[in-house]
């Protein structure tokens, strides 16, 4: 029903939220020997939901490894810099996204009633 009501904006903003509990995570991670940082390609995971994939489907083929600039000698390819950049972004869309989703629930409120 979510989907019929937000099209793709509904299937958008559930990928941008796992993808920003990813980015946190991989913040969370910074200092943790040995960690490897993931992110989501959001436009691959984005098609993939719409050629009938699962959301746990398409996110798991949309999931890269980050491949940092600077390796660190524990292991550890979290780089702070990637992180927020990409946390940004993907806040900046979410925002965006969210905005649509309650436009559209503000105009069948009003339709309902009406107005």
């Amino acid at each position: 029903m979510a989907e019929g009501l937000f099209g793709i904006h509904g299937t958008a903003l559930q990928l941008r939220s796992q993808r920003m509990g990813l980015i946190t995570s991989n913040i969370a991670n910074a200092g943790t020997p040995g960690y490897k940082a993931r992110d989501i390609d959001f436009a691959a995971a984005l098609k993939a939901r719409t050629e009938g994939l699962s959301n746990d489907q398409a996110v798991a083929q949309a999931t890269r490894w980050r491949v940092p600039v600077m390796p660190s000698m524990d292991g550890n390819t979290v780089e702070m810099a990637t992180e927020q950049t990409a946390f940004a972004e993907n806040a900046v869309g979410y925002q965006a996204t969210l905005t649509f989703v309650r436009g559209r629930i503000e105009t069948l409120t009003r339709a309902l009633k009406g107005d």
